[in-house]
């Protein structure tokens, strides 16, 4: 199996530079440029099944991306945003020492109360993608979010602690795996 795994295209809230989290907010303009100029990007590429978090910016984006109907789009909450509890809505900038602290090394710093913690994500998320390797085959692209890609991408590159942190993922980013026997392969990358 090959895994097409993105972040979803830019909203306001993304260029307003504000946690969005949980918030079901749609792409802006911007947004559905970049999922359009993604989807030129892999050419041809057909996928065999399309999953994206219940959201509606990352439905959008697998929608565009995978060329598909948007009923057609497989929703799984396990790759849901990270829950920012409370700093939800926050300026990045605003956060408070505590929760800048995690987001920046939160294989360090515990989570803020009210915040989801790394081990719920990698939970949830590896479970998905251990799930999806066992009924999947051909081509699947995933459409996620900036936070929880982190945990899917370590799990895909066999990574300490199961999250690969940096660099932050740019919206409509592709990263592309072959799975195989339960072995990982980065492939290559489309920005």
């Amino acid at each position: 199996m090959r895994i097409y795994l993105t972040r979803h295209g830019q909203t306001d809230m993304n260029r307003q530079k504000l946690m969005a989290g949980r918030t079901d907010i749609p792409l802006n303009d911007t947004g559905v440029a970049q999922a359009e100029a993604a989807r030129e990007k892999i050419g041809a590429v057909t996928f065999d099944a399309v999953y994206a978090s219940p959201l509606v910016r990352a439905v959008k984006t697998a929608s565009i991306i995978g060329n598909v109907d948007p009923s057609e789009v497989i929703t799984d909450r396990r790759i849901i945003e990270f829950d920012f509890g409370r700093y939800e809505g926050k300026k990045y900038y605003l956060l408070g020492p505590a929760m800048t602290a995690y987001w920046m090394l939160p294989q360090l710093i515990p989570a803020p109360k009210s915040v989801e913690t790394i081990a719920s994500a990698v939970k949830r998320s590896h479970d998905f993608l251990k799930e999806l390797e066992q009924k999947e085959s051909g081509n699947v692209l995933v459409v996620c979010h900036g936070g929880i890609i982190r945990p899917l991408c370590g799990y895909l590159e066999d990574k300490p602690g199961g999250i690969r942190w940096h660099p932050h993922p740019k919206n409509c980013e592709i990263r592309v795996y072959d799975c195989e026997n339960g072995k990982h392969t980065f492939v290559r990358d489309y920005v």
